[in-house]
């Protein structure tokens, strides 16, 4: 199974890690939110999500981890699980950050699993970053194309709010199997404090073109 050797995979570089590295952490997250976005498109029905996940972390740069939600797709399906590792750091003034990511769902009636590539660059409060689909099963796409572009920034304002503004551009083959257009823009912006966080999101999508709101509420815990 892809997702049982992909796991094995982390769990592997996760061992040599910790052996090697000086430094490590290990941190947890729990998160409540009245609905799930995935590139501006609801995961959970236009439903409520709760979610969780585990990151460990060194001073190498490397990092690895999981997360869980619940999901609606309309079928069987009830829950997504990823799997991701990557290595990030600075040079200069420039971040960066590369990596892949498994999206898994376990309990699918069909092999509806993919993978993507990603990096990352930032520079004071704005971030770029290239999402590419490497592997799918056969259940998830035919086509085993799709590229998804974003930017996204981040402000401090009032009280110490944050305010985050974001771009994205789904394109590829995939797209056009899974939504009938050959690409869409998602956007939006979102208030956050102490954990909470207010959202609105939107698509260009025929279909899905709806302006959204969400309010979520997340903890971080060290472990």
């Amino acid at each position: 199974m892809k997702m049982k050797k992909t796991t094995s995979l982390l769990l592997g570089s996760l061992l040599l890690a910790t052996s090697t590295a000086s430094y490590a952490e290990v941190t947890a997250n729990i998160a409540a939110s009245s609905n799930y976005f995935w590139r501006g498109i609801t995961q959970s029905a236009d439903g409520a999500a709760v979610s969780g996940g585990i990151d460990y972390g060194n001073d190498s740069g490397f990092y690895a981890g999981t997360w869980v939600s619940n999901i609606d797709f309309g079928g069987k399906e009830s829950y997504e699980m990823d799997f991701y590792a990557g290595f990030s750091g600075s040079a200069g003034d420039i971040g960066y950050d590369v990596g892949y990511v498994y999206y898994a769902y376990p309990d699918a009636e069909g092999s509806i699993d993919f993978g993507e590539l990603y990096g990352e660059v930032s520079y004071d409060v704005l971030s770029a970053k290239i999402s590419y689909l490497s592997n799918a099963q056969s259940g998830s796409t035919a086509e085993e194309d799709m590229l998804y572009l974003e930017l996204n920034a981040a402000f401090s304002v009032f009280n110490d709010t944050e305010l985050g503004l974001h771009l994205g551009r789904s394109s590829g083959d995939t797209v056009t199997e899974w939504y009938s257009e050959d690409n869409y823009m998602d956007y939006g912006f979102s208030l956050s404090k102490d954990g909470f966080t207010f959202g609105v999101i939107k698509t260009d999508l025929d279909a899905d073109d709806d302006m959204k709101a969400y309010v979520s509420y997340a903890m971080d815990f060290s472990l």
